[in-house]
C-alpha cells in the first residue's frame, strides 16, 4: 500500500504523467508506432512490444532480436529518456539502431504518446 502511494505520488509529480492525454496518445501510437510496435504484452512485430516500456531497461523485451547498439545501451526507458529518444531521428538518438523513425516534433502529440505508453502495464 505504501509503495502504491509512493508510485501514485511520483506519477502526479512527473510532468509527463500530467502533460498528455492517454486517449489521444493511443491515436498517436496508432499513426506513429503501430506499424512496427504492438502495445500488447509479448507481441513483437518489426520492433519489440512496447507493453511495459516505461521502467524497462533498454534492449530487454523478451523474444526480440535487438541491434547491438540497443543491447549495449545502458539506460532504462524513463519518461525523460523516451521523450529524448522519440523527439529526434532514431539514428541520432541511438546510432546503430535498426529503428527507422524520423522523430515526433509535435510537442502535444509527444506528451500524449508518452502518457499513453505509461499506461501499458
Amino acid at each position: 500500500m505504501v509503495i502504491a502511494g509512493l508510485f501514485f505520488g511520483w506519477m502526479l509529480a512527473s510532468p509527463f504523467a500530467r502533460a498528455g492525454d492517454a486517449s489521444a496518445g493511443a491515436d498517436v501510437f496508432k499513426s506513429e508506432c503501430s506499424e512496427c510496435h504492438s502495445p500488447k504484452q509479448g507481441k513483437n512485430k518489426k520492433g519489440p512490444s512496447l507493453f511495459g516500456i516505461v521502467g524497462r531497461p533498454a534492449g530487454t523485451a523478451p523474444d526480440y532480436n535487438y541491434s547491438d547498439a540497443l543491447k549495449q545501451a545502458h539506460w532504462t526507458w524513463s519518461p525523460d529518456k523516451l521523450h529524448d529518444y522519440l523527439s529526434q531521428p532514431a539514428k541520432k538518438a541511438n546510432p546503430g539502431t535498426k529503428m527507422k523513425y524520423d522523430g515526433l516534433d509535435d510537442a502535444k502529440q509527444l506528451d500524449d504518446l508518452l502518457t499513453y505508453l505509461g499506461t501499458l502495464h
